[in-house]
């Protein structure tokens, strides 16, 4: 029962950044945004657990570049993309889970889907 709605999407020059946002309609504990580009599996760029036994986890590839946050009183996840290369091209997805596990490894974890942000990065 909880939609996603993403945003901030589109086409960027290597170098250049952009900040997706993702509107739900009520609280999540979990949150992540994932990619996909057709022919490739799923993958978790990073997720934020709000909770003492949670925190940010980002994938190998985006750590130092992306930043995952929250607005809480928005119900609001960001994702901040900076120094963004070609490799980053992909289906952006904000997902969400009311329950654990929920891990950015494991993308059948969560239950809640947005439709998707396009990025696409030239080089």
């Amino acid at each position: 029962q909880v939609q996603l709605v993403e945003s901030g999407g589109g086409s960027v020059q290597a170098g250049g950044s952009l900040r997706l946002s993702c509107v739900a309609s009520r609280y999540c504990i979990c949150m992540g945004w994932f990619r996909q580009t057709p022919g490739k599996e799923r993958e978790g760029v990073a997720t934020i657990v709000s909770s003492a036994y949670g925190g940010t986890d980002y994938a190998d590839s985006v750590k130092g570049r992306f930043t995952i946050s929250k607005d809480g009183a928005k119900n609001t996840l960001y994702l901040e993309m900076n120094s963004l290369n070609p490799e980053d091209t992909a289906m952006y997805y904000c997902a969400a889970s009311s329950s654990f596990p929920c891990r950015r490894r494991t993308p059948d974890d969560y239950n809640y889907w947005g439709q998707g942000t396009q990025v696409t990065v030239s080089s």
